[in-house]
């Protein structure tokens, strides 16, 4: 349900970026100025977080970094112990471990979101291997 606020701009050229940033995503004004907030709020709480536009939507990244999923990906489960999966990710993306900290400080706060990206992932790549076998079988027939 929504929550309705008033908000007024005081400067003319902002509302007109954020009026046209809205038509080049396509979304209303409104919908934006949420998403905008929504980041903005979560950036404030996760300093070392940006959000990127991909093809499969924006996500949350490390700033100088990958994917919060990815870094997720390589942290969490397996069969070492959890400092050593902090090692691991340090090693693997060339990492700080300031910033595996980062990312696994926004996947605490938000999990089903990065689950939720992770499980897409999966699937996306199921899909693409999936595909390549069938070309293969083509190729070879």
């Amino acid at each position: 349900m929504p929550h309705p606020l008033s908000v007024r701009f005081h400067s003319a050229e902002l509302l007109d970026r954020l009026r046209a940033e809205a038509v080049v995503r396509r979304l209303s004004s409104s919908a934006l100025a949420e998403e905008l907030i929504e980041e903005g709020l979560r950036i404030r709480r996760h300093p070392l977080i940006a959000f990127r536009d991909g093809p499969a939507g924006r996500r949350a990244a490390l700033v100088s970094g990958p994917d919060v999923w990815e870094v997720v990906s390589g942290v969490v489960g397996g069969d070492v112990t959890p400092s050593e999966r902090v090692v691991r990710a340090v090693q693997l993306f060339g990492l700080t471990a300031e910033q595996v900290d980062a990312a696994l400080n926004y996947y605490a706060a938000f999990p089903e979101e990065i689950e939720g990206e992770i499980t897409n992932n999966r699937a996306m790549a199921d899909e693409a291997e999936a595909q390549w076998v069938r070309r293969q079988r083509l190729i070879a027939g």
